[in-house]
């Protein structure tokens, strides 16, 4: 798979390619430029990002949806950089178990493991390619969107089955706040167009750059948090995110690979707007930089509203119900 007619990248080549996971381990005893190159890793969207993501989604949740989960803005927007949180960078089993989650490079993905139908499907058509190290080189994103989505099923069908006023209800209630807050990371995550790329931080450096595409390794977090946190508004979002989300209940696997493609297809974009006037957090801010951005954050936005508001939909039909 390629980006918007540049070269494409061998799939089963990472020579050369920094493990994101070490990546972030390896910044407490490294210089400030490599600290630097962490923190996108460490935080995408960076915390403001993901909170003002999630405010925007609740903004446009319809009514027919339960007062206690449109009455919890505040609760998902904590939520939503969670999963940045429990990046220690010395608990390795932790970190390794949800480094991957966080991102696809859709250009080492075959088309094989894109028709499969859950994370170890995949994980074993990417294995059949030949990449070394599946789970970093490919990443998981898509499966954990889609997992957190079904959860949330789920637990809407319980939620209904659960007596009005019991603490089962409750308890319930508070399940899928978490869950929802913590998908809303993810979904925030697939709008970003560096987490659907071998060009993650700075144009790969063994690719061909005809187009010469920025190779700085501080791109990442200079756009998704430096750029975000000082040229985006919460207003920015407002009035680009839809007022009322649309459902994609029953096509949910679908509509998820769907999204991610489209941040995939910015790329070139992406990369072009940083050539042509950058992204750059100290000085007033290119109109179509800032435009980029906030389309990319309020598209995350969008997606996350949809999401949430089609699981409520999909889990309130009983099992096999239409």
């Amino acid at each position: 798979m390629s980006v918007g007619g540049a070269v494409r990248v061998p799939r089963a080549d990472p020579a050369g390619r920094a493990d994101r996971s070490a990546a972030a381990r390896r910044a407490g005893r490294a210089g400030p430029t490599f600290a630097l190159v962490a923190a996108c890793i460490a935080a995408p969207w960076g915390y403001r990002g993901h909170e003002m993501a999630a405010r925007a989604a609740v903004a446009t949740l319809p009514s027919e949806m339960p007062d206690f989960f449109r009455e919890a803005g505040p609760r998902l927007e904590y939520l939503s950089p969670e999963p940045d949180r429990w990046r220690s960078g010395t608990r390795s089993a932790m970190d390794e178990a949800w480094s991957y989650d966080h991102y696809i490079d859709f250009e080492r993905v075959p088309d094989a493991a894109l028709r499969a139908g859950d994370r170890w499907a995949y994980l074993s058509e990417l294995y059949r390619a030949g990449l070394p190290r599946p789970e970093r080189d490919a990443g998981f994103l898509p499966w954990r969107i889609l997992e957190l989505y079904e959860r949330l099923v789920s637990e809407w069908r319980r939620w209904h089955r659960a007596p009005a006023g019991s603490d089962e209800r409750r308890w319930i209630e508070s399940r899928i706040l978490d869950d929802a807050g913590i998908l809303g990371h993810y979904v925030t995550d697939g709008a970003q167009p560096h987490h659907t790329t071998i060009h993650f931080n700075g144009w790969d450096r063994d690719t061909a750059n005809p187009e010469g595409f920025t190779t700085d390794r501080d791109f990442h977090a200079r756009f998704e948090s430096g750029f975000v946190t000082a040229h985006v508004r919460p207003r920015d979002l407002a009035r680009r995110v839809p007022a009322r989300p649309r459902s994609i209940a029953g096509s949910a696997r679908e509509e998820i690979f769907a999204f991610l493609l489209d941040s995939f297809a910015a790329v070139p974009e992406l990369y072009t707007i940083e050539r042509d006037v950058g992204f750059r957090p100290g000085a007033p801010a290119d109109r179509r930089a800032g435009d980029f951005a906030a389309d990319r954050l309020a598209a995350g936005s969008e997606m996350l509203a949809v999401v949430w508001w089609s699981a409520w939909l999909e889990g309130s039909v009983p099992r096999g119900g239409r």
